[in-house]
């Protein structure tokens, strides 16, 4: 009876609840942008553009300014080109808010919290990694407790959602992945879910709202972010861009 109950203290523990999880969930506090010392910056023609270019950034410090880390490449965007957070507010604006299922990508200022794969981690990326398998989904059904989360089907408590992405399923185009935190602080039900950056079906194909991109350009990103560095993506159309780029300190683009 010792042994049972022994057993049962190991296997109800907080440690071991947590050992079991094999999901990694954003902060639960957003960094501001002002402390990133890491971006991606996406841009596209217009609006409704699903072609877009993305180029990467380093700084040493917050008041330093930022520097190129490389070559611009190509991205596409959501099928229906781009939507605006709710995070922040533009004066004539000319996006609608990202809302769920609408194809859009979301435009604006979000951090990089996680990578995920269908492959072992690679010995040179530095972001928590979570391995994807038959029972990683990531949930996109508003009503659940964990919509816009990844989550491992059998390890979490409570199981409600009716609607999700079956992670591993999707193949090729997830086999290497890195989330992005937009709605996640705090995460507000109908504003959408599940955005990644992932490798894309062709340079022709929207995504459902996601960035995609080549696989090479992926796995150069993932093993160039550091958390340690903040990352963001920065994501909007090129007029916005220029507009704000002085007021928000954003990178200065070639």
């Amino acid at each position: 009876m010792k042994i049972l109950f022994l057993a049962f203290l190991i296997l109800t523990s907080p440690a071991f609840v947590t050992a079991q999880l094999k999901t990694i969930a954003p902060p639960t506090v957003k960094t501001p942008y002002n402390e990133s010392l890491q971006s991606i910056v996406v841009t596209t023609k217009n609006v409704e553009s699903i072609k877009g270019s993305a180029q990467i950034f380093e700084r040493k410090s917050n008041n330093a300014k930022w520097k190129s880390a490389g070559k611009s490449f190509s991205v596409v965007v959501g099928r229906n080109g781009l939507a605006w957070s709710e995070d922040l507010i533009i004066i004539d604006n000319p996006l609608q808010y990202k809302r769920e299922g609408d194809g859009r990508s979301p435009s604006g200022l979000f951090p990089l919290t996680f990578a995920f794969g269908s492959k072992a981690k690679n010995a040179d990326a530095k972001l928590p990694f979570t391995l994807l398998d038959e029972n990683t989904e990531c949930v996109d059904d508003v009503n659940s407790f964990h919509y816009n989360k990844v989550v491992g089907r059998l390890q979490v408590g409570i199981f409600d959602w009716k609607s999700s992405e079956k992670m591993l399923e999707i193949g090729e185009q997830y086999e290497l992945g890195v989330f992005v935190a937009y709605n996640s602080y705090p995460v507000v039900k109908g504003n959408g879910s599940c955005i990644f950056l992932h490798i894309w079906k062709n340079a022709e194909t929207g995504t459902a709202g996601c960035t995609a991109m080549e696989k090479g350009d992926l796995e150069r990103i993932i093993n160039w972010l550091d958390p340690k560095k903040n990352p963001y993506l920065i994501q909007m159309p090129e007029t916005i861009y220029s507009s704000y780029q002085k007021k928000w300190n954003l990178p200065k683009l070639r």
